[in-house]
């Protein structure tokens, strides 16, 4: 089933303080790899994201928001994935943030690999110890989202975002909650179904209050009621994968029954969690995302 060509009319409100301070230039593949760094309204300090840009173009391009894992900064898909000969081939821009605040200090942000630093989770901490500065949701769908518009020539008909692992997680949940900013949905292993899990319950216990209250940043429960535009949702797994079966059940969301939600399920026989499983496999995301634009 193809994607409906839906035309998508978004207000982007720029505020003053949505410029940005380049980091670093790489050229590859016939763009530029940056990284920018900006004052965060939504989280309260400095964070940093990473930005492939195609060479000069006459009109608007596509984007895709990849979304990293548990411990990731942006540097980690830069650096490893591999993306770049792909999102040059098919003139793709790819913005890709941090998975947290950083240089904020709470107490107990940095005890564990899955709470507090480098995993925020896709969420908007309610919790008061967590709740000035954990909301990456509202980061990514509300400032991250619109800074692509008010510094690269983007086509708002052609948005897409996808991840790994958190990042999936936060792909799935992000996508299926706003399918009027994207238009197309991946995840390499994600975290499906994050309230029957040790991950999803440790986070949202200590950030939301109670397993429960994360039932709102579950795809598995989130697809259950999607009444949007029909979407084809690409789900990638390792089978030697050594989180697949405590932690991302993709099993749980697959058996969603859900008339507009057609999930591509592609299992990858003797792959791992690793991002050489990513890059082994990041370019069938590209495809798949271009093919849901047309």
């Amino acid at each position: 089933m193809g994607a409906q060509n839906i035309s998508v009319s978004i207000t982007i409100n720029i505020s003053s303080e949505m410029s940005l301070t380049e980091v670093s230039s790489n050229r590859s593949f016939n763009g530029y790899q940056k990284v920018y760094e900006h004052k965060s309204e939504v989280l309260k300090c400095q964070m940093k994201f990473g930005a492939y840009i195609p060479d000069e173009h006459d009109s608007a391009l596509p984007v895709l928001i990849y979304l990293s894992g548990l411990t990731c900064t942006e540097a980690n898909f830069i650096d490893k994935s591999g993306f770049q000969r792909f999102a040059s081939e098919e003139k793709v821009i790819v913005i890709n943030p941090d998975t947290s605040p950083r240089g904020i200090k709470i107490d107990g942000d940095d005890e564990s690999y899955d709470f507090g630093t480098g995993a925020g989770f896709y969420l908007n901490a309610t919790e008061p110890k967590w709740s000035e500065h954990y909301r990456m949701y509202s980061y990514v769908v509300e400032e991250l989202y619109k800074l692509m518009f008010a510094n690269f020539k983007v086509d708002a008909n052609r948005v897409g975002i996808f991840g790994h692992s958190m990042g999936g997680h936060g792909a799935l949940v992000l996508g299926l909650r706003n399918p009027n900013l994207f238009r197309s949905i991946s995840a390499f292993a994600p975290i499906c179904n994050p309230t029957n899990c040790p991950w999803g319950h440790k986070v949202f216990q200590g950030y939301l209050g109670s397993v429960e209250a994360g039932s709102q940043y579950d795809a598995t429960e989130i697809a259950k009621n999607y009444d949007g535009p029909e979407r084809n949702v690409l789900l990638d797994q390792g089978l030697d994968d050594q989180f697949l079966k405590e932690q991302l059940h993709p099993e749980n969301l697959l058996t969603v029954k859900n008339p507009k939600i057609k999930f591509d399920y592609r299992s990858r026989p003797k792959y791992n969690h690793s991002y050489f499983y990513i890059a082994t496999f990041i370019g069938e995301h590209f495809k798949f995302h271009v093919d849901s634009w047309k």
